[in-house]
């Protein structure tokens, strides 16, 4: 993610959705997956740590009030399956929780905060196969910035944000932040020991 690396900070970061927009993206991704779901009776919700999974038990609650029903949600850490283990330092493992009735046979929309290379996915998708078979799985993300590496696209998205590669995108969420915001700046030039 781009907020975890300190290279990766933005100067000057401007807000391209606040609060009200990031409500307003998620009741519309919420509406997409009843409508593609036929009902959303075996959709599990799976968030990739650590805002997609606040993002998921937000999905998940606004699924509920349009379905009327409780909808499975999770974590699903992809630590060990990320291919940078090598080359970045070493993170602490998240959390991964699989709703009791797992995900076997079922519709799992994987949920993330920010969709940009499709490396995070990849190691999301290894994880999964760790942990059963779905009967499909589609993802949901926040924003989609574009410069994919994989042949990897999500389902539903909140915002496509065109960038450069000079520009960073980070989403604050309230429960890890303080506040609900999206924001793009400039990556701050690298100094010496930094990429």
């Amino acid at each position: 993610m781009d907020s975890q690396n300190p290279a990766h900070s933005s100067e000057a970061a401007r807000p391209v959705l606040e609060a009200p927009d990031i409500a307003r993206v998620l009741t519309r991704i919420a509406h997409e997956i009843v409508e593609r779901a036929r009902g959303a009776e075996d959709v599990v919700l799976l968030g990739i740590p650590t805002r997609g999974v606040y993002l998921a038990r937000r999905l998940a609650d606004r699924l509920a009030e349009i379905t009327g029903r409780t909808i499975p949600v999770g974590s699903l850490d992809i630590t060990m399956y990320r291919d940078d283990l090598r080359m970045r330092p070493a993170r602490a493992l998240g959390r991964t929780d699989i709703p009791a009735d797992g995900v076997d046979g079922r519709l799992v929309v994987l949920v993330d905060d920010v969709l940009f290379s499709g490396r995070t996915i990849r190691a999301a998708l290894d994880a999964l196969g760790d942990i059963g078979r779905p009967r499909a799985v589609q993802l949901a993300v926040l924003v989609d910035r574009g410069h994919r590496e994989l042949p990897i696209r999500a389902d539903y998205v909140g915002k496509n944000l065109p960038t450069s590669l000079r520009e960073t995108v980070k989403v604050q969420l309230a429960e890890e932040d303080g506040r609900d915001t999206v924001l793009l700046g400039l990556r701050r030039p690298a100094t010496s020991g930094e990429r």
